[in-house]
Order: C-alpha cells, then sequence, then structure tokens
C-alpha cells in the first residue's frame, strides 16, 4: 500500500460519529452559502492551526518570521493556553497542525503538545525546516505520535538552498531527515508520514527531478511542490518560476503580473478552519499572518464562542460579497499547489 494512501487513512480513524456529523454540518453550510451568496455557517471547525512559535532561526525573504517585520509580538505558547485550545476544540477537531508562523521545534514543549493532542485522538501535523531533527529530537517525534512531518527543502544543493532558506544548511536538513526515517523504522512505528515540501522558485525549478530521487534515496515518504509567495508581484520577480504550473501569477500583455486564480466571492476555510496565535488570538486564516484580523483571543472568551460570534459571521459575509477587498485573499494559493 501506498505511503500516501496509509496516510489518507489514518486521517480516517480519527473521526468519531460527532465529527461525521460536525463536517456534514459544515460542508452543507458551506454549499448553501455558495448558493445563496448568504453567511449560513453551521458546524464547528474541524481543521485548526495552532502557532508554537513566531521565533525562526532563518531569514527567507518572503516570510515574516524570516524578515522579521511582524506588528504583533514574537513569543511562545503557553501549555495551559494549548490545553485550553484544546478543551474548546478537541471534541469536533479531526486535523490539527501545530504551526503557523516560525519554527516549531525551537519551543521547548512542542514535543508534550503533540502527545496532549495525541490524547484527545486528534491527526496531528506539524512543518519544520528540519535544523532541529537531531537524532534526539527525532526519536522523540517519532515517539510523541505525531501523524505528518513536512520538512520544507527548496534546493538540492547548499548554493541553491540557502539563496531562500537564508542561513539555512542543507546537510542539517538531509540528516534531520535520515535521523527520523531511522527512528521509524528502529520503533517499528507507521509515522510520521514524512514529506518533503519544495518551494518552487525560478532560481530552484530546474532541481525538481533531483529532489524526487532525494526523497526516493532517503526513504521520504512524498514530495510536494509549493508556489512561493511574492509580496511585490505586480511589476515581476525573480522568485517567480518560468514553468506556470508552478506559480501564482501570470504576465499579462503589457508586462505587468496577476494572481491567476479567478478570484470568486467564497472561501472552504472560513467554514472549515481557523488559526490560534501562540498568545490566544483567533485569525480566520493562515495568510493573516501579522493577525490583522483578530476575532478574538481565547484568554477572554471560549473558542467556539469566538467561531460563531458576530464579528466572524460579518466576516464570512464580506466574503461572499466582497471578498477582493480583503488584502490577505490577493494572494491566495487555493488551486495554485501541486502535490507528487
Amino acid at each position: 500500500m501506498r505511503p500516501a494512501l496509509i496516510d489518507q487513512l489514518n486521517v480516517l480513524k480519527h473521526l468519531t460519529f460527532r465529527r461525521i456529523w460536525n463536517i456534514v454540518r459544515v460542508v452543507a453550510s458551506y454549499q448553501a452559502s455558495r448558493l445563496t451568496g448568504k453567511n449560513l455557517q453551521s458546524g464547528n471547525p474541524f481543521a485548526l492551526s495552532i502557532e508554537p512559535t513566531t521565533s525562526c532561526n532563518l531569514r527567507c525573504p518572503e516570510c515574516p518570521s524570516g524578515l522579521r517585520s511582524f506588528t504583533r509580538p514574537t513569543g511562545m505558547l503557553e501549555l495551559d493556553l494549548f490545553q485550553k485550545a484544546l478543551d474548546d476544540c478537541a471534541k469536533d477537531l479531526v486535523y490539527l497542525i501545530l504551526y503557523f508562523q516560525g519554527e516549531p521545534y525551537l519551543h521547548p514543549n512542542f514535543h508534550k503538545m503533540v502527545s496532549l493532542a495525541k490524547s484527545r485522538k486528534l491527526y496531528v501535523a506539524t512543518s519544520t525546516n528540519a535544523h532541529y531533527l537531531t537524532d534526539e529530537h527525532a526519536r522523540a517525534t517519532v515517539e510523541s505520535g505525531l501523524d505528518r512531518l513536512i520538512i520544507s527543502l527548496d534546493g538540492t544543493d547548499q548554493s541553491t538552498y540557502e539563496s531562500y532558506r537564508i542561513g539555512g544548511k542543507i546537510d542539517k536538513v538531509l540528516d534531520g531527515a535520515k535521523n527520523i526515517i531511522k527512528w521509524r523504522k528502529k520503533l517499528k512505528a507507521d509515522k510520521p508520514f514524512v514529506v518533503f515540501q519544495f518551494l518552487v522558485t525560478a532560481k530552484n525549478e530546474h532541481q525538481i527531478p533531483e529532489v524526487k530521487a532525494l526523497a526516493d534515496e532517503i526513504g521520504v515518504d512524498d514530495v510536494w511542490f509549493k508556489t512561493a509567495q511574492v509580496y511585490d508581484y505586480e511589476n515581476g520577480h525573480e522568485l517567480i518560476p518560468v514553468d506556470s504550473k508552478y506559480s501564482r501569477y501570470r504576465q499579462r500583455r503589457d508586462g505587468k503580473w496577476d494572481l491567476k486564480n479567478k478570484f470568486e466571492n467564497r472561501c472552504w476555510k472560513m467554514w472549515h478552519s481557523a488559526v490560534i496565535t501562540w498568545d490566544g488570538k483567533v485569525v480566520p486564516c493562515c495568510f493573516d499572518k501579522d493577525a490583522s484580523h483578530e476575532m478574538g483571543n481565547i484568554r477572554d472568551i471560549e473558542f467556539i464562542k469566538i467561531w460563531q460570534s458576530k464579528k466572524y459571521n460579518q466576516f464570512r459575509a464580506k466574503l461572499l460579497n466582497n471578498r477582493s477587498s480583503i488584502e490577505m485573499c490577493k494572494n491566495c494559493t487555493e488551486g495554485t499547489e501541486v502535490w507528487v
């Protein structure tokens, strides 16, 4: 059986009757909202991202963590606050992403957070630059029960890798991946499902065949190709790849650049998922990196009350009527990712 299929079946193992019924309500309400143009949201999120930290060891040029450009504070998620988020959401939740901005392995209690989430029978994933996947951390990762580990690998040699992952060392990334695979075999575990995520740019697109071969050599389960976000893309950018398959943008006849997706007044994410920052802010989407659209804070109020609040519903209604007026939506990846 292919590893990707095993991973998908693993997601299904985390379903309960309550969670299935919640998903039915969410899907039905989203379709009704699309058809009517009115916010008819029902149910609670079945996917959630929680941010362990905004700190990062790298300086990636199109990332606010790397650029140190946040207006919101940098910090570490407190375990008590993480526990509260689980208390508020876990009964309806299926999929938890322990990542938003920053490098999650910088959090001293990362493995404990994974274990706490697994005790609630949640499917747990994270994304890492893999510089901290030492032998010790790799073993702890497997033992924690983490279901999916996404490793950012944006080049197959040091020169190409560090052209985007500034300050990074590709040897550390590859050693980290090897450590995970080693401990998964030693402990006879079938998790985590390990992915190389390759952020395709003009500087590395020639290495796409090489990263597939590298994944096979190490024993990584899959390779995913992600389109690069560029903040100032209208006049073109050195990161935009030549192969349009891997680009979020297209060039017009006048030489300017546009987002190539059709911009529709809808967004599935607003109905089924949300993000909680390290300090408890609830924001609607992973594109709200600076938490500009705070819907509330779980320090002050239960998450579900925030999710069902007038403010959140007004935001959903705005998406259904005038999504283009929301700045963070203008770089949305919907429909532009390539999974291999």
